[in-house]
């Protein structure tokens, strides 16, 4: 017996709002676009992708932190009206 369990691997990435690690499944990809931070549910947009919750709470963690210019590496501060959006939705179309 090698003593490995035969579980599967999940991708786990860090959230930029409350810095907790969860399932790649679990966490929204955000790229950033043009000077805005933009939403990427599918994970197929190209360029440097930052994660967080789609909760509320994390967004604002991370805009109050300053997380996305240090994430995307880049200068100056992003448009997150989008990215509020599309949060929003998907926390209520989680609560019934």
């Amino acid at each position: 017996m090698s003593g490995r369990t035969h579980t599967r691997v999940r991708p786990e990435r860090t959230c930029v709002g409350c810095r907790e690690r969860a399932a790649k499944s679990e966490l929204l990809r955000i790229v950033a676009i043009e000077g805005d931070c933009v939403p990427d549910p599918s994970g197929t947009l190209p360029g440097r992708g930052a994660y967080v919750h789609p909760a509320p709470v994390c967004l604002d963690l991370a805009v109050r932190r300053r997380a996305f210019p240090r994430a995307f590496r880049a200068q100056g501060p992003f448009g997150t009206e989008a990215l509020r959006r599309a949060v929003e939705t998907v926390a209520e179309q989680a609560t019934p």
